[in-house]
């Protein structure tokens, strides 16, 4: 016990070397957790000598001591990613992992070790896709009389195997698609092991919805009649389409009126629930035929398509394909896009993204404009704040729109009174990562926040702060969210005025929410 508190006092007097004395004593050690997550990988030479090798591992530890669960004296103090070696005749034994953290608080969990000399029997593999990735696999294995396990994945000639134990899930992710063999063996402390393979297929199938952005999907496109598409750069990167990569169909010059491309899909269509497709088209002239045709990929007879007339020049416009009518049980899996269909090519470039289904309504998003007569813009307000869609106050400037968001902050609300506005899909963060915002105040000089959470998970968030500099008037402020990530499913967005002060009962303004750089 001696040697144990020496070497944490060390330990300490090293962190506390590099404080303060103020900081120091604001160090609560007690408060720290007992190290988790405890284990030891234990390996054995494949010679009949008994001789195991012991990895400790876990969270938390800064130091180790394996009993050997043979009668035998424990280990010598292992520091974290250290071995300890024992020699045992054949048997199972019950060895205990001791993981000893800063403040002497300790974890001990017990392992069984099985020494045995004949060749594993029994041995059961589980090799599995993991869900939601698809370029990844997982094992899982045990046997009788081994004591430990390697897997090798078949990825890389001469690959150098992972060690694993019963009960421990190795994850392996493949760099590309392909068929695999996975060989996983068993050993014991005998030359003899027992060994299971299987073949897996690991593959990165094309669904809806489509990007473009992934780096892992190809992206086969299929192209007849004169017209050539491919992933490219996004030719016009803005609030309305803020994706780095889309898809670009070139109608050549004297192609073929009904010139396009297909893609297929790793599955039918679903159109149980929803019923329409839309997609993102940019094209160099507006009033174009855009025709959108699904098949069923073993019979293209089977069939049918939709046309829709764009609306916008050198602009990105969302357009929507009714498929209302389609029979569901016909599997339509290839899916084909026309554009400027009935007239030849002219060598024009047209682009398209974000292929997905919907229910064909509008919905909330970005950019808010709080001007659509069929949503339904629902804020919740908290701390003694009320939002509501109201009349602009003063359409001059900058903003002549007729309705804005109103935010009234109550006498003697919270200084973090505010409210907030629930996306219908998250925010995407992978070009633009600034936010503008249009506010008017009755005062100049006042924090308005603007704050980014996650719907389920409300820890996770990200939030910026403007001074307006404008009173009785509007101006445009911006945000900076530089940081800010896609993955971090930001779907809530909320706004307060006058943050760090208490409610006065004024009423601020707030409209043309949206992304910018």
């Amino acid at each position: 016990m001696k040697k144990i508190h020496f070497i944490i006092s060390l330990f300490v007097l090293t962190i506390f070397s590099g404080c303060s004395s103020d900081e120091s004593s604001n160090i609560d050690l007690d408060g720290i957790s007992a190290p988790s997550n405890i284990s030891a990988l234990t390996t054995i030479a494949q010679d009949n000598s008994g001789k195991v090798t012991f990895l400790p591992k876990g969270e938390g530890v800064t130091q180790y001591k394996v009993n050997f669960g043979d009668g035998s004296p424990e280990s010598d103090y292992l520091a974290p990613g250290a071995t300890a070696n024992h020699t045992y005749p054949e048997g199972v034994y019950q060895a205990k992992i001791k993981a000893m953290g800063i403040n002497g608080k300790v974890t001990e969990v017990t392992q069984k070790v099985t020494v045995s000399f004949l060749a594993p029997t029994n041995l059961q593999v589980t090799l599995a896709h993991v869900t939601g990735d698809n370029l990844s696999a997982s094992v899982t294995a045990k046997a009788n009389l081994e004591t430990f396990f390697q897997v090798y994945f078949g990825e890389t000639p001469n690959e150098t195997p992972t060690d694993f134990m019963e009960g421990e899930t190795i994850k392996h992710t493949y760099a590309s698609v392909g068929e695999y063999k996975v060989k996983v063996v068993a050993l014991s402390g005998g030359i003899a092991s027992t060994t299971y393979e299987e073949t897996i297929t690991i593959s990165n199938p094309v669904l809806l919805p489509v990007d473009f952005e992934s780096t892992t999907l190809n992206y086969a496109f299929n192209n007849f009649g004169g017209a050539n598409t491919a992933v490219a750069n996004n030719p016009s990167v803005n609030e309305e389409n803020p994706s780095a990569k889309v898809a670009k169909l070139n109608k050549s010059a004297g192609s073929e009126v009904w010139a396009g491309s297909f893609i297929e899909l790793g599955a039918p269509i679903d159109f149980s629930t929803l019923k329409k497709i839309k997609l993102k088209a940019w094209s160099p002239k507006a009033g174009i035929v855009v025709k959108m045709k699904l098949e069923n990929l073993t019979n293209p007879d089977i069939n049918t398509e939709v046309d829709v007339t764009n609306t916008i020049a050198n602009g990105w416009e969302e357009l929507t394909f009714d498929f209302s009518a389609v029979d569901n049980a016909k599997n339509y899996q290839r899916l084909v896009v026309f554009f400027d269909f009935g007239n030849n090519g002219t060598g024009a470039d047209y682009y398209f993204d974000d292929i997905e289904l919907t229910a064909g309504v509008e919905t909330v998003k970005l950019p808010l404009t709080f001007e659509s007569s069929v949503l339904t813009y629902v804020f919740t307000s908290f701390g003694g704040a009320n939002s509501v869609l109201g009349d602009n106050p003063d359409k001059t400037g900058i903003n002549t729109s007729a309705k804005v968001g109103a935010l009234t902050k109550g006498n003697g609300a919270e200084t973090w009174a505010g409210s907030f506005i629930e996306l219908a899909s998250p925010l995407n963060f992978s070009t633009f990562k600034k936010m503008k915002m249009k506010v008017w105040s009755p005062q100049a000089g006042i924090v308005v926040k603007m704050k980014f959470e996650n719907m389920s998970d409300s820890s996770i968030n990200k939030e910026v702060d403007a001074t307006t500099t404008v009173a009785n008037g509007w101006e445009e402020l911006t945000f900076d969210f530089d940081g800010a990530t896609t993955a971090n499913q930001f779907q809530r967005v909320v706004v307060f005025f006058d943050f760090g002060v208490s409610g006065t009962g004024k009423t601020y303004y707030f409209d043309d929410i949206k992304q910018s750089n």
